[in-house]
């Protein structure tokens, strides 16, 4: 090998390398999540992903993940697994203030992919159509 290809080959390695540096560090699925139903929750502050983002996996058998796990695990199982179709609260007053905020939902449920992004005008507004699939702060 000459000194010109074993350069080209080196910085090849270090551009490789380089490229799985950026791209962050690889996130497993917790071991309980292997093969059951798992979401992978997130909520950011403005319409954008960001750094500011509250994250948590939510597990359904038994239901774990934070505090409203059990209540999201019953809405969630309402609607099998669909969070647009969670039914509004009818009775939420939520204040006319402009702070967005935004819920995304990554995994599966019964065996099936999901994906769900929704960007709300406020936390208020966000509560009252998820209910507490996406209470991750409370």
């Amino acid at each position: 090998m000459t000194h010109l290809s074993k350069a080209t080959a080196a910085c090849g390695a270090l551009l490789a390398a380089a490229a799985l540096l950026a791209a962050g560090p690889a996130h497993a699925a917790p071991a309980a999540t292997r093969g059951g139903d798992y979401l992978y929750l997130t909520v950011t502050q403005g319409e954008n992903q960001s750094d500011d983002a509250h994250g948590a996996v939510l597990l359904c058998d038994p239901p774990q993940g934070y505090a409203h796990a059990a209540e999201a695990c019953a809405e969630l199982a309402a609607t099998g697994g669909d969070i647009a179709r969670i039914t509004p609260a009818k009775d939420a007053m939520c204040p006319m203030v402009y702070a967005p905020v935004t819920a995304q939902a990554r995994g599966q449920w019964n065996g099936r992919p999901i994906e769900y992004r929704e960007t709300f005008p406020n936390a208020c507004q966000m509560a009252a159509r998820t209910g507490p699939v996406f209470a991750l702060d409370d």
